[in-house]
């Protein structure tokens, strides 16, 4: 990160996350295996090549495991403490668990500010969950289901 020039900002912990996800991978290979091979070798009969069985017949297909992944993956980065730990600085640039972790002293804790920092924080996160309930449900149980 320091030869990229990206200690103290932001790109340090968006970049490598939206890039690298392990569980990402796991999740929707075994989402894209569920779908049928009858479907795809039905789009090869009709002439449509590769690029376009991907973007007209898979993309829409695994439209529910891709949510359900994008809200895992915003889940996961709202909750990390340990990368901004390492990468960030400034206390301008802190995430919330890095600006609730301000709140606790070398020996008390503020625990009206720490408990009211917490449910603020868990607005967004609720606000995400409501937005995506229904694809992260049909995702997840989409996911392990073999046609």
């Amino acid at each position: 990160m320091r030869w990229l020039g990206w200690i103290d900002t932001h790109l340090a912990i968006i970049v490598p996350n939206a890039l690298f996800q392990a569980f990402g991978v796991f999740m929707l290979r075994q989402f894209i295996k569920s779908i049928p091979d009858e479907l795809e070798e039905a789009a090869i009969v009709d002439g449509a090549s590769r690029w376009t069985i991907y973007w007209r017949l898979i993309m829409p297909l695994i439209r529910p495991a891709l949510a359900a992944f994008g809200i895992f993956a915003f889940l996961f980065q709202w909750n990390n403490f340990l990368a901004p730990l390492i990468f960030l600085d400034t206390p301008e640039l802190f995430t919330v668990p890095l600006a609730l972790n301000m709140f606790r002293g070398l020996y008390q804790t503020d625990y009206t500010l720490m408990m009211a920092g917490s449910g603020i924080s868990v607005l967004p996160v609720l606000i995400v969950y409501l937005i995506g309930q229904r694809q992260i449900i049909e995702g997840i149980a989409l996911t392990g289901i073999k046609r």
